[in-house]
């Protein structure tokens, strides 16, 4: 849903981050002509107001409960913990809500839902994986199958409790690619909430939670996070692969994810969209 008054649309950002940051200078510089950044919500409010002083476009700095006075687009730049909590506030209030965390969703199962019933949207920006359009037009037709195979940097996992609890240790990065889980998307999001957005998107773009399979591998010999997406359907066949790269501020973070957000909010504010 583009913005059709001639007023900016408001942009507020739940997450003052290394992403929260990005998006913020963006905005800043009027890289979107049809959207202004006009709030953020972390939760240290102080160390936001810090960060936040070399913007020209001075946003709020509020608690998340009062962000909705402040925008009418929200970002959800924070970690997959934080979602739930996020989009009652923000759906709740019939706003429109750009997930990030989409690996999140599973602990908020009846967000869409949630949404429905109180006038939200919810639109899910991954930059990370490819041909999502692809899949969806897909989706319209006879879709057999979706397979998501994602190699990932070992030092990417460090600290994972679900790897953990398998005796599994990437402190030390094995000599070739180790296989860390095979099964459904659903399973993939619950194993690895921080890095599994991917397979949440695909899903449902796709054949849902439970009939998207996914494999994932931790491969040392990778610059960053790859994805192949594979799809069957009577229309089509796909077969999609990203290379995707380390940000220099967080290893841990997608260098794509910040422009991926921008595309997002500049197709739901741009007078011309470009894809469906």
């Amino acid at each position: 849903m583009h913005n059709t008054s001639h007023e900016p649309a408001r942009i507020g950002l739940a997450g003052f981050g290394n992403v929260g940051q990005y998006l913020a200078r963006a905005l800043d510089s009027g890289v979107l002509p049809h959207a202004r950044l006009t709030a953020v919500t972390v939760r240290d409010l102080e160390k936001a107001a810090r960060n936040a002083e070399a913007l020209g476009s001075r946003p709020a700095i509020v608690p998340l409960d009062e962000i909705c006075a402040h925008a009418d687009i929200v970002v959800e730049c924070a970690t997959a913990g934080a979602l739930p909590d996020i989009a009652r506030a923000v759906l709740g209030q019939g706003r429109q809500l750009v997930l990030v965390s989409a690996g999140g969703m599973p602990a908020f199962p009846d967000m869409v839902d949630f949404a429905e019933r109180h006038g939200g949207r919810i639109r899910i920006a991954s930059g990370a994986l490819p041909g999502l359009d692809s899949v969806r037009g897909a989706a319209e037709g006879t879709l057999r199958s979706v397979r998501l195979t994602s190699r990932i940097r070992p030092n990417s996992f460090i600290g994972e409790p679900y790897l953990e609890a398998r005796g599994l240790d990437f402190s030390e990065p094995p000599q070739e690619a180790v296989q860390v889980f095979s099964g459904s998307a659903r399973k993939a999001a619950e194993a690895f909430p921080r890095h599994f957005n991917v397979a949440i998107a695909l899903s449902l773009a796709g054949l849902g939670l439970e009939r998207t399979m996914v494999e994932i591998w931790a491969d040392p010999g990778i610059p960053g996070a790859q994805h192949l997406v594979e799809v069957e359907a009577e229309e089509i066949v796909l077969t999609m692969r990203s290379q995707n790269f380390p940000s220099t501020t967080n290893p841990k973070t997608s260098r794509a994810v910040g422009p991926s957000i921008l595309a997002a909010l500049r197709s739901m504010t741009a007078t011309l969209q470009v894809g469906s």
